[in-house]
């Protein structure tokens, strides 16, 4: 029987993720030997954990990740980026806290506010998906809106206030599980991971997603209703958002809505950059976004251990995220794509010599 060939192209959106993050580990352990080293130890409650610079990084872009995997479909489908996926966790969070203050925190009323802050956040995610699909605003002007008046929105839900929300149950979420040594964002991370996965694999929604996103006639052509892979895409993108705007409430303990997810609308768009997916829609893979969420992680610890202030984090995260996009870009593919063919072409004549 013959052995089947192992097709390279299929996972070849994934090196550039894995190759930055393979330069930031070897600089690491170049530096540091023990960077990534884990150990245990006990945390506060006296459970025993798993810390470390890895957790650290792995804990540390749980939000990101999740928000990653539904910016994926956005720019997929629309060929665009949501800009106002931060102010809208701000929204959710403020809605999660909303309903966990009106009672007794217990489980039951832990999934109550997560649905209603997955409702809210739907709801908002379908106005963007309105604007793009219906309305054909292109998305980072449609998503502007929201940019703008989202974190007022979660100002108002609680009046004002910045409430907080004391519980184990909240903090178990937001930290450590009793008797699991890894991070509860850790374990979200992995569980939305999944149903991403199972949602793609057996439905036809990232075939017609990356259909729409490469010629939106021919999808029409061929009986897809491109209005609604968009808005669908939207709202996916809004429960990623409840789900990451709970998991920074539960960790800070409290919803500040000024300062909660500030400013990750750019990395999650970087994040998706990173892995390889054609911003300009079509062509995707989501695991690519979440190895680019580690990679941005990663980068900006590594450059708090070497002591960077913070206020400088940002420009040195934007020179190294400028070069690794910039040997992802379609120019410099192609151009090593044809370095390639010449050195194979080049070895051929000299073996038949």
């Amino acid at each position: 029987m013959a052995q089947k060939k192992f097709n390279w192209s299929k996972y070849s959106q994934l090196m550039l993720p894995l190759i930055s993050i393979l330069l930031i580990v070897v600089f690491n352990l170049i530096r540091d030997p023990s960077f990534f080293s884990v150990e245990i130890a006990k945390n506060n409650v006296g459970n025993t954990v798993l810390t470390g610079n890895l957790i650290s990084i792995l804990n540390g872009a749980s939000e990101l990740a999740v928000l990653a995997m539904g910016m994926t479909l956005v720019t997929a489908a629309c060929g665009g980026q949501d800009i106002s996926v931060g102010a809208l966790a701000a929204i959710a969070g403020s809605m999660f806290v909303k309903v966990l203050r009106s009672g007794e925190i217990t489980v039951g009323s832990i999934i109550l506010a997560f649905l209603c802050c997955c409702a809210i956040a739907i709801v908002f995610g379908a106005f963007n998906g309105t604007l793009v699909s219906v309305f054909k605003i292109q998305p980072m002007i449609a998503t502007l809106v929201l940019f703008t008046c989202g974190r007022s929105i979660a100002y108002w839900i609680n009046g004002g206030a910045t409430p907080t929300v004391e519980s184990p149950l909240i903090n178990a979420i937001g930290s450590f599980i009793p008797g699991v040594p890894i991070p509860t964002p850790i374990i979200i991370v992995a569980i939305c991971g999944i149903l991403f996965a199972l949602l793609l694999k057996f439905t036809t929604l990232g075939l017609y997603t990356q259909t729409v996103g490469i010629n939106q006639r021919a999808a029409r052509l061929n009986g897809i209703n491109t209005t609604l892979i968009k808005l669908l895409s939207f709202m996916i993108l809004g429960v990623c958002c409840a789900v990451a705007g709970c998991i920074g409430v539960s960790r800070l303990g409290l919803i500040n809505h000024e300062t909660l997810l500030l400013e990750i609308e750019m990395d999650a768009i970087l994040a998706v950059a990173i892995g390889g997916n054609a911003l300009g829609g079509g062509k995707f893979k989501v695991s690519s976004s979440v190895l680019g969420a580690y990679a941005i992680q990663a980068l900006t610890i590594t450059l708090y251990a070497m002591k960077v202030p913070s206020t400088a984090v940002k420009a040195y995260k934007a020179i190294v995220i400028i070069l690794i996009v910039v040997i992802g870009s379609p120019v410099v593919k192609a151009y090593f794509s044809r370095l390639w063919a010449r050195l194979k072409k080049s070895g051929k004549g000299m073996e038949a010599v």
